[in-house]
């Protein structure tokens, strides 16, 4: 549990003065190399924040983030660590904060990445260019609406077909134990397809190589940018020494990206098109915003946040008072839920408020992009509960941790729990003030003035429709890690003068 200090519990009617913020960075090279090792090494990187949060008794301290030493060049690891609810707010703040090159932290991996272009997200909201960019990428989803959950809907069937013949393949193989079919690689096609249709306007199917390969190759792009920052869990020392030590060059990566470019050059014309002709954005420009909206944005958070929600939700114990009988007959109760028609932003906006909930409190739990960051604009004073004042000064960076941040025991009761209706009713709502992981709260909307993510309420929506469509499919299924091991099919509903019970073979883990 996040603790509760006093700063953060003080309640007292007078604001209490500004003070220093606790924590130190350690000596030059040996502070930053010791806070690295914590964080990759010798603890989790929930552990990191608890222990510091814990030892300076604040939610508001210094720490460094990795990357560090040796041969990160003008890479300052020292951050300001945000881990409450109340203090992260100033993250969202464009007066108070600046977002400028800084998406994963004080480390940028530079515009090679991204063919040359500082795409949109590096750009801070003072820049013209940030403005074009935003109202560019929210165009692309109003326009792919209508078609958005048709084509999800196609893409999930052809990713469930693919893993129920592989785990029936496996079952009749099996000699003992338990089968199991992994859904990642198909759950990853299935998001690749449908957002390139969606987003891009553009059929994978065009060019079989981008077909068959795309998604690998937006994982492997997605990898070396970001693995300066992430733990692998490989043999140590040698990921300290080959992955975390220095920056993985952008030349590796180049035939893949050039290979996708090309692809939205050729067969998304019609979307760069649009870019230039209402939102004044050159085609290379375009082009490379296009792909990152894709492959980082929505790619890489669907990639990241799906395989949570399905794992969680298929968890053979189903802990949470039957949750999937109750997600299945909320889906079955709705307009669409008994025969073959898509379910639409309309069903899962406004009939399946459980769902819905259980969405945003895996959100909740497991946010896609665990830390936020921003420099400040300026001195300032940065509040938590209680009126309590951190002195920020101009420059400084702050890391706000969302994972503790989002189980703040001052808004959340049972923070630590999975709690599928935490967002129901109006006490649910008026919790979604404190849901952040959109880079901004859950309640406000994005805008070409502000770093929120244009995609916010899609991607609750993509995430209510492929659980729809998994109990439209499914009268239940069970999964361990990233394997399903039951898939048990729809059965037709009894009729009226049929009062057979369900056949027992239904709880065998096998397809049915």
């Amino acid at each position: 549990m996040l603790p509760t200090f006093s700063p953060t519990a003080s309640a007292s009617a007078a604001t209490p003065p500004p003070r220093p913020i606790p924590g130190s960075y350690g000596p030059p090279v040996i502070g930053a190399l010791r806070d690295r090792l914590d964080y990759f090494w010798f603890q989790s990187q929930d552990e990191f924040f608890r222990r510091r949060a814990a030892a300076n008794r604040s939610t508001v301290f210094r720490t460094n983030i990795p990357p560090t030493f040796p041969f990160f060049v003008g890479v300052d690891p020292r951050v300001v660590a945000v881990v409450d609810a109340a203090a992260f707010t100033a993250l969202f703040d464009s007066t108070l904060v600046d977002k400028r090159d800084i998406l994963i932290g004080p480390y940028n991996p530079g515009a090679g990445f991204t063919g040359g272009t500082r795409v949109g997200v590096y750009l801070d909201t003072e820049e013209p260019e940030h403005g074009r960019v935003k109202e560019f990428a929210m165009a692309l989803l109003h326009r792919g609406a209508q078609a958005w959950p048709a084509e999800l809907r196609a893409a999930a069937d052809a990713m469930l077909d693919a893993v129920e013949a592989d785990l029936l393949a496996k079952q009749q193989q099996a000699t003992g134990g338990k089968a199991s079919a992994s859904y990642l690689v198909p759950l990853q096609q299935c998001i690749f397809r449908f957002l390139c249709k969606a987003l891009v306007g553009a059929d994978p199917a065009a060019d079989w190589v981008v077909d068959r390969f795309g998604f690998t190759i937006l994982d492997v792009w997605l990898a070396v940018q970001l693995l300066p920052t992430q733990k692998v869990g490989v043999i140590q020392p040698l990921e300290e020494l080959l992955i975390h030590s220095f920056p993985l060059p952008s030349f590796v990566i180049w035939p893949g990206y050039h290979l996708l470019y090309r692809f939205v050059e050729k067969h998304g014309a019609e979307t760069v098109e649009l870019a230039a002709r209402e939102h004044g954005i050159g085609e290379k420009d375009a082009i490379n915003n296009l792909l990152f909206v894709l492959g980082f944005n929505a790619f890489g958070g669907f990639s990241v946040f799906l395989p949570f929600l399905v794992a969680k939700i298929g968890e053979a114990s189903d802990p949470a008072a039957g949750l999937r009988r109750r997600l299945r007959e909320e889906v079955r109760a709705t307009n669409v839920g008994g025969g073959d028609a898509v379910f639409g932003f309309k069903a899962v906006r406004g009939e399946m408020p459980l769902v819905r909930s259980t969405v945003y409190e895996m959100l909740r739990m497991r946010p896609p992009v665990p830390l936020q960051f921003g420099r400040a604009r300026k001195d300032f004073v940065l509040r938590s509960h209680g009126g309590a004042g951190f002195q920020v000064a101009k420059g400084e960076v702050l890391c706000g941790y969302q994972p503790l941040a989002m189980r703040d025991p001052e808004v959340f009761d049972r923070p630590e729990e999975f709690v599928p209706e935490r967002f129901l009713g109006d006490e649910g709502q008026a919790l979604l003030q404190h849901l952040f992981w959109s880079n901004g709260p859950e309640n406000s909307q994005p805008a070409a003035g502000n770093k929120q993510c244009a995609a916010k309420e899609v991607v609750v929506d993509t995430a209510c429709m492929l659980v729809a469509e998994l109990f439209r499919r499914y009268d239940d299924f069970e999964v361990e890690g990233t394997s399903f091991t039951k898939l048990v099919k729809r059965q037709p509903a009894a009729s009226s003068s049929s009062l057979s019970p369900a056949p027992a073979a239904a709880a065998e883990p096998s397809v049915k």
